[in-house]
């Protein structure tokens, strides 16, 4: 079976499923292609896996200061480049099309009559979930963002609904967590807002990750570039994560079993909708804007919660090779029965 596979690029979310999901299908010896698109082509690092990638601008979102900017979207949104983009796009020569929520693979495909499957979290909100900030406007982008003939949509819980669990590694578990010390992940916020609201609470040690680093005048405050292993390594031993309400860091986050405060994206459904699902299920905090009494209340919890997910990654690639049969409830159920949620004390 050859496989064409679009990744949304926007978030380090989807090239996170994406990394799990390539070594879960080379595995299965299936030849898969692989496209990204939704950021400049020397923004993405650490690409080894997907075996020289296909880059196309696409479309993405345009934040300043925590929220997105709607005219700035527009503006830089390129529409003629992405119809050409999408009429360029030759799927003829493969038998099948994964989509995770990337644009151009979902409307060429659609254009060329290609088989599709969306995996990704967006497509659960095909679905009865918790919802919030959601409008007629929000709907209607997400359910055209990036169509796809059947959707496997991806959850912290099942709702009750057909979805399945996070596409996420099983982690290492450290021996040892270091109680102060906090990850911050707040790429779409004003960095030195974030510092100086950090500032205050000196006896923990903050490492804030961003795309673009600034200099830290807090001797508790150090900054850090993106860097898929230098992240990976701190969060397996902090104690909590302060970041956005993006749906695969806080996946990552619940099976290490860190406590996780969210600062939702403002005007962004998605990350409304997963702030409200983490603190409905009590698997996290949120905050609607940048507040130092949330946060301090929050540093000093010593509970968090620990989920621990299955490899969907090989249950999804195993249902491909079966031939991809109609998704039932029983089949995601099997799949739900290997979820333990368990109480975390921070020593």
């Amino acid at each position: 079976m050859k496989i064409f596979y679009g990744i949304q690029g926007t978030g380090n979310g989807h090239i996170t499923r994406g990394r799990i999901m390539a070594r879960e299908l080379q595995a299965a010896n299936l030849e898969v292609t692989y496209q990204f698109s939704g950021r400049p082509r020397d923004k993405f690092f650490d690409m080894e896996v997907f075996n020289g990638h296909q880059w196309r601008q696409g479309l993405t979102f345009i934040t300043e200061k925590g929220k997105i900017d709607h005219l700035k979207t527009v503006w830089h949104s390129k529409p003629l480049r992405f119809f050409n983009d999408i009429r360029e796009l030759d799927l003829s020569s493969y038998d099948l099309v994964i989509c995770d929520y990337e644009p151009v693979t979902a409307w060429a495909a659609r254009r060329q009559n290609k088989k599709t499957i969306g995996i990704s979290h967006q497509y659960a909100f095909h679905y009865n979930i918790p919802r919030a900030g959601n409008d007629p406007v929000s709907e209607t982008i997400m359910q055209n963002f990036a169509p796809v003939d059947t959707r496997i949509g991806l959850h912290w819980h099942h709702f009750h609904q057909p979805l399945l669990p996070p596409v996420i590694e099983t982690p290492y578990m450290p021996q040892q967590i270091q109680k102060n010390k906090i990850i911050v992940y707040l790429p779409f916020e004003d960095q030195q807002q974030v510092m100086s609201i950090l500032a205050p609470f000196k006896s923990f040690d903050f490492l804030l990750y961003s795309p673009e680093v600034m200099a830290s005048v807090h001797e508790h405050i150090h900054c850090h570039p993106l860097s898929l292993q230098g992240f990976q390594k701190d969060l397996s031993d902090c104690a909590g994560i302060i970041c956005n309400a993006g749906f695969e860091l806080a996946s990552e986050s619940l099976q290490l079993g860190k406590k996780i405060l969210v600062k939702p994206l403002h005007a962004q459904m998605e990350q409304a909708s997963n702030a409200l699902a983490l603190q409905t299920l009590g698997y996290g905090r949120m905050m609607p804007i940048m507040d130092a009494a949330i946060i301090e209340q929050w540093l000093h919890e010593t509970r968090a919660i620990r989920v621990t997910f299955p490899n969907t990654a090989r249950y999804l690639v195993q249902w491909i090779k079966d031939g991809m049969p109609q998704i039932d409830q029983s089949w995601c159920n099997r799949i739900w029965s290997e979820v333990k949620v368990i109480p975390v004390e921070i020593p």
